[in-house]
């Protein structure tokens, strides 16, 4: 089984079609808020280190992975003024709040959840990408094929680091997320982002 098909697997259902459609009717929000997932994605990994500075796998991995978020954050600046497209303030998607909503407060479990849920975004991401990549011009359907790689062990990195930490089985936990995360996607949403559910205005 290859990465993609292990993260297709790991989440509940799929990106729903009109989300796609949406996506190519609004690439230049699609880039905007790209761009905005990943300078995100640097700085979670940059609050985790900052918070757990003794453990030492974790401030190794997300180091790795807060460098290469930003590398992707550059990349897609580059894209966006290229096509001149503006990068701006945007409102995030409810998704990351929805699920961080439900993180528990005393730890391990703060950080079993936090590191559950990076590994959702990460994998949400990473199906996102493969599933438009086919519908895109050749520029950045090669682009968002590129990061399928770096995205996807940035899901492994997450989902390893709470199993190691969690001491004890995390599969009830992902179970519940996973949940969570599928009515996040799927439920009806009127506007569009990159982690958005189901357009309602299409």
């Amino acid at each position: 089984m290859d990465a993609l098909d292990e993260i297709k697997e790991f989440l509940a259902c799929e990106t729903p079609d009109s989300w796609i459609q949406a996506a190519l009717q609004n690439q230049d929000i699609l880039l905007i808020d790209h761009a905005h997932c990943e300078k995100k994605a640097a700085s979670t990994a940059m609050n985790l280190m900052f918070r757990y500075v003794d453990r030492l796998d974790l401030l190794n991995k997300m180091s790795r992975l807060a460098r290469e978020e930003l590398i992707h954050f550059e990349q897609v600046l580059a894209i966006m003024q290229d096509r001149d497209v503006v990068y701006d303030h945007m409102s995030p998607a409810r998704y990351a709040a929805g699920m961080r909503k439900h993180v528990r407060t005393s730890e391990p479990g703060r950080l079993i959840d936090l590191l559950i849920i990076g590994a959702f975004i990460e994998a949400r991401s990473c199906e996102r990408f493969a599933k438009l990549a086919p519908f895109l011009d050749e520029e950045l359907a090669k682009f968002y094929r590129s990061l399928l790689k770096s995205e996807g062990r940035h899901y492994q990195d997450y989902l390893g680091l709470a199993a190691d930490y969690a001491g004890e089985p995390i599969d009830e936990r992902v179970a519940f997320f996973c949940e969570v995360e599928r009515e996040l996607i799927e439920a009806p949403d009127d506007e569009f982002r990159f982690h958005s559910g189901a357009p309602t205005f299409i």
